[in-house]
């Protein structure tokens, strides 16, 4: 029942429509107002994390409709999205922004260590940057960099090689200085965030406590049912305060309190939460999807013991780089390790792993139409099939999936 519950509030308990022309707009939006939030990731081996969770529950659509809601604001098409540290990096809702001002002067002086230094070196950079931007607008880190004549160093290492500017960019980011109005090639552009938040909203002062019990509530909406740690991992808030959030949500019945059979911790259902009698469908799931992205709450789920590999050096990979787990009828029953070939236009199949004792010629003929559906969704010619894992014998012996 839990599982059930979990699943219908993130809006997978039931298979997506087919449609030749993709998913509408409307029902994008939905996804969005029901998730509340999409993180955003740097890897691009596939596509962009914060455009999976979308396909995952709509099957093909416009990528370009998340990209207006979140960095295209005009008359005829408001921005519904803005870039903050919410889970992780995220796009939340524009409403929502001033839920997050505690977090902002929380991060005054950055969300690492990194900006002091900087400023304490330079202690005039960061108002020389935010001029820039009055004057510019919307400035990536480089072109701000080159407004102020500055020469960029070099690369520090493999994973950071920030410059100052870009260090005082993320740090007024983080304290609510700036915002990012719009990305090209992935990259942020950042303006002033009374010109990226509308004036009525960013007016809005929201008291700490009353703050986190809005997110707790917004939480729980996403999860449908979840214990104090699920409710807090979703917005990244701190144990000091949910238990207060979660204590106030119970008196109000917003929550109720409930024991879940197997898990070792209390659980909240939101009064709203939905209970379908079953579950049906098939799913890729990106390993920043909402639904999965706190991994002890994916154990306790589905009894699947997910972990990412990125950081993982390639010859202790168990699965692969980037591995989507298989959502089917309810059930996370396989392991599918993807990339994209842009130059070859082939989805490739890298790996293919049932998990647990199941059926492996079931797995692999719900699996082949869903990767067909994301290699056409990703404009890709072909579905290539690589050699490892139990599950590839099964998906070779069905028809061409090119």
């Amino acid at each position: 029942m839990a599982r059930r519950t979990a699943l219908a509030a993130q809006g997978l308990a039931s298979p997506h429509p087919a449609g030749e022309r993709g998913a509408s707009t409307r029902a994008v939006h939905k996804v969005l107002d029901r998730t509340h939030l999409l993180q955003i990731d740097s890897v691009s081996v596939l596509v962009r994390a914060h455009y999976a969770p979308v396909f995952s529950r709509v099957g093909r659509y416009d990528r370009g409709v998340v990209d207006r809601a979140a960095w295209t604001d005009t008359a005829r098409s408001p921005r519904r999205l803005v870039e903050y540290w919410a889970h992780e990096a995220a796009l939340i809702p524009v409403e929502d922004w001033p839920l997050m001002r505690w977090r902002t002067e929380l991060y005054e002086h950055g969300r690492w260590g990194g900006a002091k230094s900087v400023l304490e070196r330079n202690p005039t950079l960061a108002k020389e940057v935010q001029g820039v931007i009055a004057d510019l607008g919307p400035s990536s880190a480089g072109e701000i960099e080159r407004a102020l004549d500055v020469e960029r160093p070099g690369r520090k290492g493999p994973w950071w090689d920030h410059s100052d500017v870009k260090v005082v960019c993320e740090q007024l980011f983080a304290a609510g200085v700036v915002s990012v109005a719009t990305r090209a090639g992935f990259v942020r552009h950042y303006d002033l965030t009374e010109r990226v938040i509308p004036a009525d909203i960013a007016a809005r002062h929201v008291a700490e406590a009353d703050a986190v019990r809005a997110l707790v509530t917004l939480s729980a909406d996403a999860l449908g049912v979840a214990t104090e740690a699920d409710l807090r991992d979703y917005y990244r808030l701190s144990k000091k305060q949910t238990t207060a959030a979660i204590a106030d949500l119970v008196e109000d019945g917003v929550l109720e309190q409930v024991q879940v059979r197997g898990w070792d911790a209390l659980a909240y259902l939101h009064a709203d939460a939905r209970i379908p009698r079953s579950v049906r469908g098939a799913a890729l799931l990106c390993p920043f999807d909402p639904m999965i992205f706190f991994r002890p709450r994916v154990q306790r789920i589905f009894d699947f013991h997910y972990r990412i590999e990125i950081y993982t050096p390639q010859h202790k990979r168990i699965h692969g780089y980037y591995v989507f787990p298989f959502l089917l009828d309810g059930e996370l029953v396989a392991r599918i390790d993807l990339k994209g070939d842009r130059a070859r236009s082939e989805l490739r199949v890298l790996g293919a792993f049932v998990d647990g004792d199941r059926d492996a010629a079931v797995i692999a003929a719900a699996l082949h139409p869903v990767l067909r559906e994301m290699a056409d969704w990703l404009e890709l010619a072909d579905v290539v099939l690589g050699g490892r894992g139990d599950l590839m014998p099964a998906l070779t012996e069905l028809p061409t999936t090119g």
